[in-house]
């Protein structure tokens, strides 16, 4: 369906009857106001025209929302103009306009308590559980009890989390984030409801100070790590951060947690300030991970408080490695939001506004594809296609023949379609930029590139004459230190869109306004760079998934965006993508669903359509599994086994070998494992004296001599524990070898190894099958990431299998995992 037509406006005229002289009628319509005020006065003085428009004005703000009469009034009013009687004020146009200058300055309208809507279902449901388990653990000394929201954007995190404070009537909360972007969500939020009146908001910038707070009532300190845990020069905390330390919190929230410690890139707070890199704005941060799991860790923060919060959109990372235990959970995923939608009957429908996603995927032409083909697979390469050099205005890109034909393509006026595939009936797919209903929904797209100078390099190109179809645009680049840092990038983009019913943009990132912001007009976003986590790109998917409504003069609201877009280039990443996050969310309640069904629940809401092999066609569940994984190879896989991910030696895992006797009696056969009882315990003890240490530098005064001895023995510690991941690691590498010796596909794994051929396993891992079910028990393997790599060697030797003609398995019912079995007959999903 296209956008529908709608043109919100204030509008002031006066009437010509003497009663009314010196008297402005303020009214808002999203129709054409000459009609709108007609029809006002053709019922009651049929004849001549008796009144004259004086002021016809956008109601629309920058950020997508509007005003209405409503708001006008209320500034009016504020000015002390006299209002005798409804919409008339004793004004003259100079008043009004005031008035509406104001409102779009986000004077006395954006922060008055003006919201009142009432929590969903599923934000109630999240706010009793964390409730109770938060009170569960009142009577567990020396444990900060803990609760993650895995929650997709727009799910209402910032709202659902101070009504979770409102409730158990806690008054001081600590926001932390890796991006200071969010802060704008968080202060408004607090400041525009009515449920949150008297709470206070202070921040490092645009908000109240700490010396304005009355901390006898409820506040929120909104914070980065950054800021709140670095330390000054000399190794204290930064003297306007004390108070932050001294308080004792009563929640402290953790925000935007994918951008977590665990980031494999990260860099320590705690270096000196001319070593730390602009990444660290983007949540490059190790200080507080325990680094040997993977997993936040609490004991090392410096802060103090009752409860922690986790949120964030994509914890993948938290939910694999065992971090939250199922009741530590909570889970509102896309699909949810969506079956929601679909399936509400409350004459209101709370989900209405939240717009369908729909993924576009398009192979390049031959010869556009063939510049950008690299690595083992003879891939098509985004950042080699948008490869760029040069700043600003003298940036270009490596082969922009290229990239120029592929702004033709998405506009529809490079579409080279083969003899061959005309001939198999290929038409044209439908293009951005070129199909009448997606072109007119994308008034404000964004465009992820690789890295700077392909944002100029790309705003360069489109300037050019040659490029008029894209003059309609404007260009906005947000990226670089001109584009502004965190917080400070989202301004420019906002104001430059104006109204944003009348105007059109393209904005332009590599990193910036990616997560945790909320911009309503972008409807589309073109992915156009590598992005090999499906967290990155789902966090960068959902900012188009913003609702943007208009209010009507009945008060209801009118839906500008039923739905938005991905588009997508790169045709085998967006798939494997796609599949990954499906079954990442499997999770919870839905973790007996099988790959197939996590994907076809997840698509059943995100329909993807595909340009391939000259034909445009909506995919299923099952083609997305085959695509996502005919995209490897067999080095690749047996590379996969060589993961760390697959085995465990945090702290928690180390202590319960040790209580197992014959844990360590089977380990000490093992070459490698002579010392392991001292090892282990040495490892445990110097790691946990590291983190106390660290945790109470700020407290206490460490000399350089012991400051070494602390850095050696976290040395020392960290080098056995990767000694003994890598021994552990080998006998999971060997589990390759033993599928390649077995032949019993429909069985899991570890059926096989238990009850058929246990020998064979001993004779290729070297370890007794109890000994390694044993070690299973204990959490030093992880069977759901064997699980899933099993499952994809065994569809991969299937297709091998069926390429060269010689799959005795076709007809096999089953097929089994490590310790799941999957029927082929819900693998046949019908179109």
């Amino acid at each position: 369906s296209k956008k529908p037509k709608i043109n919100p406006k204030i509008y002031a005229f006066k009437d010509t009857n003497p009663q009314y002289k010196g008297f402005l009628k303020v009214g808002y319509t999203t129709v054409d106001a000459f009609l709108r005020v007609k029809q006002q006065y053709g019922t009651i003085r049929p004849g001549p025209q008796p009144w004259e428009m004086v002021l016809e004005e956008s109601a629309m703000l920058p950020s997508g929302s509007n005003f209405t009469d409503k708001d006008v009034h209320k500034i009016l009013k504020q000015m002390n103009i006299p209002n005798p009687a409804g919409e008339w004020f004793e004004c003259d146009v100079k008043d009004v306009q005031s008035a509406i200058v104001q409102l779009r300055a986000g004077k006395s309208f954006s922060r008055e308590r003006i919201k009142d809507f009432k929590m969903r279902n599923e934000q109630k449901v999240a706010v009793n559980r964390t409730e109770r388990h938060f009170h569960s653990f009142s009577s567990q000394e020396g444990k900060v009890p803990k609760m993650l929201w895995n929650a997709k954007m727009r799910f209402g995190k910032t709202f659902a989390a101070y009504q979770l404070a409102k409730k158990m009537k806690l008054k001081k909360i600590l926001v932390l984030t890796w991006k200071p972007v969010v802060q704008n969500a968080w202060q408004e939020d607090l400041e525009t409801h009515v449920d949150f009146d008297g709470w206070q908001f202070s921040a490092r910038k645009n908000a109240l100070t700490e010396k304005q707070l009355n901390k006898n009532k409820p506040f929120v300190y909104f914070g980065s790590f950054q800021d709140l845990l670095q330390k000054n020069k000399v190794g204290g905390i930064k003297s306007k951060n004390e108070w932050v330390h001294a308080t004792h919190w009563d929640l402290i929230i953790i925000d935007e947690y994918h951008y977590g410690a665990w980031r494999e890139n990260a860099k320590d707070l705690y270096q000196s300030e001319e070593d730390k890199k602009d990444n660290a704005l983007i949540g490059d941060i190790d200080k507080f991970s325990d680094n040997e799991s993977g997993r936040f860790d609490i004991e090392q923060m410096p802060l103090t408080t009752n409860y922690y919060l986790f949120l964030s959109g994509t914890p993948f990372r938290a939910l694999t490695t065992g971090e939250f235990i199922e009741e530590e959970i909570f889970n509102w995923t896309y699909s949810d939001e969506q079956k929601a939608k679909h399936e509400c009957t409350d004459e209101v429908n709370p989900y209405r506004v939240l717009p369908k996603m729909v993924l576009m995927t398009y192979e390049l032409p031959e010869s556009l594809k063939n510049i950008a083909m690299q690595g083992e697979l003879d891939e098509f390469d985004l950042n080699v296609f948008f490869k760029a050099s040069g700043t600003k205005n003298d940036a270009v890109f490596k082969y922009e023949n290229e990239v120029q034909k592929w702004l033709d393509m998405i506009r529809g006026a490079h579409l080279p379609t083969s003899i061959d595939n005309l001939k198999r009936g290929a038409t044209k797919p439908p293009m951005p930029f070129q199909d009448s209903t997606l072109l007119s929904q994308l008034n404000h797209t964004f465009w992820y590139l690789p890295n700077v100078a392909s944002c100029y390099a790309m705003k360069n190109l489109l300037k050019k004459k040659n490029n008029l179809f894209y003059h309609d645009y404007k260009i906005l680049v947000a990226a670089g230190s001109d584009a502004g840092i965190g917080l400070n990038a989202l301004p420019p983009i906002i104001e430059a869109m104006g109204d944003p019913l009348k105007t059109k943009t393209i904005t332009l990132s590599c990193q910036k306004l990616t997560t945790g912001v909320t911009v309503k007009p972008w409807s589309g976003i073109f992915m156009l760079r590598n992005l090999q986590a499906p967290e990155s790109y789902f966090q960068a998917a959902f900012r188009v998934q913003s609702s943007w409504s208009v209010s009507t003069e009945s008060g209801d609201d009118k839906l500008i965006k039923p739905q938005c877009y991905i588009f997508d280039f790169a045709f085998n990443r967006a798939l494997k993508l796609v599949a990954d996050y499906a079954i990442s969310l499997n999770v919870e309640e839905n973790s007996n669903k099988n790959p197939i069904q996590a994907v076809e629940d997840f698509t059943k809401f995100l329909p993807i359509y595909a340009y391939h092999n000259g034909a445009m066609y909506e995919i299923d569940a099952e083609e997305v599994l085959h695509i996502a994984q005919s995209g490897t190879s067999g080095s690749m896989l047996a590379r996969s086994w060589q993961d760390l991910s697959l085995v465990n030696v945090d702290n928690d895992t180390l202590n319960r070998i040790l209580s197992n006797e014959e844990a360590i009696k089977a380990l000490e056969g093992i070459e490698g494992f002579r010392n392991l009882n001292q090892d282990f315990e040495s490892i445990i003890n110097k790691s946990e004296h590291v983190k106390k240490v660290k945790k109470n530098i700020n407290e206490e005064d460490i000399s350089k001599k012991d400051r070494k001895k602390i850095s050696d023995e976290e040395k020392e510690y960290k080098s056995k524990r990767k000694y003994y991941r890598e021994k552990l690691l080998k006998f999971a590498t060997r589990i390759p070898v033993f599928m390649y010796l077995t032949d019993y596909r429909e069985f899991a794994l570890i059926d096989v190894i238990r009850n058929i051929e246990p020998d064979l396993f001993r004779k290729v891992t070297g370890l007794k099958i109890e000994d390694f079910e044993n070690l299973l028990s204990l959490g030093v393997f992880n069977s759901k990431s064997m699980n899933e790599r099993v499952l994809k060697f065994k569809r991969y030797e299937d297709a091998s299998l069926t390429y060269t003609g010689m799959n005795k398995h076709q007809d096999t019912v089953k097929l089994g995992g490590f310790d799941t079995v999957i029927d082929k007959e819900e693998i046949l999903i019908s179109n």
